[in-house]
């Protein structure tokens, strides 16, 4: 999907630079950060997908030789960005099973 997107991010995170230089704590940044570009990218009429990356290692290998990244920054997800190819009807998948009140 990156190879015909008009824009490709790779989203990567610093394992230096995490808290406690722990990688949990890596990713909960790294997804964050992903969730505002796909909901600005949203706002803005395009269309966005997050491409796992982190934790196949294969894929994780690949992107730090391509973009020859440092031992310690670790490409997490891709970001396809374009114009939208569909249009679908909003959803939901709430399941109230997975809700708890107090206790589990």
């Amino acid at each position: 999907m990156l190879a015909t997107a008009p824009l490709g991010i790779i989203v990567c995170g610093d394992l230096d630079a995490a808290h406690d230089r722990q990688l949990s704590y890596l990713l909960q940044d790294c997804s964050a950060a992903i969730e505002n570009l796909l909901l600005c990218a949203h706002a803005l009429g395009l269309g966005a997908c997050w491409l796992g990356i982190h934790p196949r290692e294969d894929r994780v290998r690949r992107l730090k030789e391509i973009l020859a990244l440092p031992t310690a920054v670790i490409p997490v997800a891709g970001i396809a960005i374009g114009r939208p190819g569909e249009e679908k009807e909003p959803r939901t998948r709430f399941n109230g099973d997975y809700v708890h009140w107090e206790k589990w």
